[in-house]
């Protein structure tokens, strides 16, 4: 069975920092194209960052700058660091990783960033 588990989300102050963890179980997670959501109350879920199948790295131009996607083969985990956090960051945010046979997404685990 294939799971996607986030982590390390919560609340922080603006100027703040957070690492996002996305576990993989049943699938690799630092090989392929893997990838960050969000989605605010009342609004689209919108891609954050990504690691496309060739391994470069494409980022909203609205966190470009302040956070960073990484990976870590030997924890089958894929990270996401986000640095000098603003209000409008919150949001519910999810990793997805698209596969030929499934499109796989994590419950979602919720930052809010306090002005």
């Amino acid at each position: 069975q294939v799971q996607l588990v986030e982590s390390g989300g919560g609340l922080v102050q603006a100027g703040g920092s957070l690492r996002l963890s996305c576990a993989g179980s049943g699938i690799i997670v630092t090989v392929g194209t893997m990838g960050w959501y969000r989605q605010a109350p009342g609004k689209q879920r919108e891609s954050v960052a990504l690691f496309t199948d060739s391994g470069l790295t494409i980022y909203a131009n609205s966190v470009k700058g302040r956070f960073t996607i990484s990976r870590d083969n030997a924890k089958n985990t894929v990270y996401l660091q986000m640095n000098s956090l603003k209000p409008e960051d919150t949001a519910v945010y999810y990793c997805n990783a698209p596969r030929p046979v499934d499109d796989y997404w994590g419950k979602g685990i919720q930052v809010t960033v306090s002005s």
